[in-house]
């Protein structure tokens, strides 16, 4: 049962608690995304200029993996908010562990800040994005015609952060090195950290109920396997088994294989009715469309970096724009235009376009956003004009709209009862899955090859979005009732 804010204590129309979700987030996604914007050059820049050295191919790989990881890790963060602490609690201790790692990377040099500060910021992004996103939903019931809209709000919250990391952090990093421009992300998750343990008492009591406790006799056995888990996984590392370069495919199997048991453990759960169960089957070409729209979307922080280094043509003025600044574009149109889709769909109510649809057009239209790299494909340095690239990433926006907070919204209205934080970590795994398809596939992209790559991938975004049009009707049909 969601909460129920007097008319004078609203947030934007919503719930009050909404703001310190909002808050937040914002402030997690400006240390991430700003961290994010300097992590690719900093890894394959040289040491002259502040670099590590790496080539551009290990560099684009170890940044997939590091995306993937950050929503595989989601499973545990879902994990232990169902069985162990509940969702708030997990999300508030996962802020903590996020700012440390960007602690780490500012004060640590070399290769081991980035071991030991991605580890940090990936595992506690984890934890805080499933259970952000799951507390949301409890400020809704099921049929709330305000859920949509209030998703997108808080995507706005995502994206004012998302905006202003790149730009802050690149501009420090121009000017006084990289490690400044991860203090900078570190500070910005202190700030989001202190606003958050002032409002959390706020949030409604279902915020911190554990769902499905875990029995004290098997806590043992939890940690033993973590333990062991963390021994294998140093055994592959010193094995060289996991190597900079192969980094990416492990985390690719590991997300496939986690998805795969994921969805068998609650498609098998004998609790589940009929109608629970249909609807989780009714999530899997959801799912599906959500891989191939992230494995191109995410290609901003592998392939789009490298371009922006390389292809674009940066100057303002006589000034050159740092190339982290292309990464908020995006979310400047998301500011615009999220309110704009929320008005969109509060105005239409129950005539706006079915989730399934929606997720066909933002599939299908993340392609067409890939075909329009290839009217500039051919050209030498400093070719493509900042307009060109303000287009496309126009076109990225109106389909991320259609697809990344509907998903949000959609999974938790589809969620079973004892498995609801969980099927929030199933979305965020779809998204892991096509984070790591972004860093693998950056490793066939070659200014020689752009209208292979491009088209390619492209078609077959749009064929994906328009098979799921055609088979939307069957979909909303498992989906039992939900729209």
């Amino acid at each position: 049962m969601g909460v129920e804010s007097p008319p004078a204590r609203r947030f934007l129309g919503q719930p009050r608690a909404l703001v310190h979700l909002f808050g937040v987030e914002m402030w997690e996604r400006f240390s991430f995304y700003g961290m994010q914007g300097i992590l690719l050059i900093y890894l394959y820049y040289t040491a002259e200029q502040g670099g590590l050295g790496l080539d551009q191919t290990s560099a684009a790989g170890i940044v997939g993996a590091y995306g993937g990881t950050v929503y595989l890790s989601t499973i545990l963060g879902a994990w232990l908010a169902d069985r162990v602490a509940g969702s708030e609690r997990v999300l508030f201790v996962s802020a903590i562990v996020i700012m440390c790692g960007h602690i780490a990377l500012a004060v640590l040099p070399g290769y081991a800040g980035v071991i030991v500060g991605l580890l940090f910021v990936a595992f506690g992004s984890g934890g805080l994005k499933a259970n952000a996103t799951s507390v949301v939903g409890t400020l809704y019931d099921e049929h709330d015609p305000r859920r949509d809209a209030g998703f997108s709000i808080f995507y706005l919250g995502i994206n004012l952060g998302a905006l202003f990391g790149p730009l802050l952090t690149g501009l420090v990093q121009s000017a006084w090195g990289f490690h400044w421009g991860f203090a900078l992300a570190a500070l910005g998750m202190a700030i989001g950290l202190t606003q958050y343990a002032f409002g959390r008492k706020n949030l409604p009591p279902e915020a911190s109920v554990v769902p499905h406790p875990l029995p004290r006799r098997r806590a043992w056995m939890i940690v033993v396997l973590a333990m062991v888990a963390v021994a294998t996984i140093a055994l592959l590392i010193a094995t060289r088994l996991i190597t900079a370069t192969n980094l990416v495919g492990w985390v690719i199997g590991a997300t496939v294989l986690s998805a795969v048991a994921y969805f068998v453990v609650i498609l098998s759960s004998p609790p589940l009715d009929g109608t629970e169960r249909s609807r989780v089957y009714a999530f899997i070409p959801l799912f599906i469309a959500s891989v191939a729209f992230w494995s191109l979307y995410q290609q901003q922080f592998t392939v789009l970096t490298i371009y922006s280094d390389e292809r674009l043509n940066r100057d303002l003025f006589g000034w050159e724009m740092p190339v982290p600044w292309v990464q908020s574009i995006n979310p400047v149109f998301i500011i615009v235009l999220s309110g704009v889709f929320a008005a969109i769909w509060t105005k239409l109510g129950e005539r706006q376009p079915s989730t399934p649809v929606k997720f066909a057009l933002g599939t299908a239209i993340m392609g067409v956003a890939f075909l329009l790299f290839i009217p500039f494909s051919g050209g030498g340095p400093n070719s493509t004009p900042l307009l060109g690239i303000i287009a496309i990433l126009l076109v990225f926006t109106i389909a991320e709209l259609l697809l990344s907070p509907i998903g949000l919204s959609v999974t938790t209205k589809l969620a079973p009862a004892r498995f609801h934080t969980q099927m929030v970590a199933l979305f965020f795994l779809s998204v892991a899955l096509g984070t790591a398809m972004a860093g693998l596939l950056a490793q066939f992209y070659s200014a020689d090859n752009e209208v292979a790559y491009f088209g390619v991938l492209g078609g077959i975004a749009i064929v994906l979005g328009a098979a799921l049009a055609g088979g939307s009707r069957g979909v909303l049909r498992l989906m039992a009732g939900v729209r």
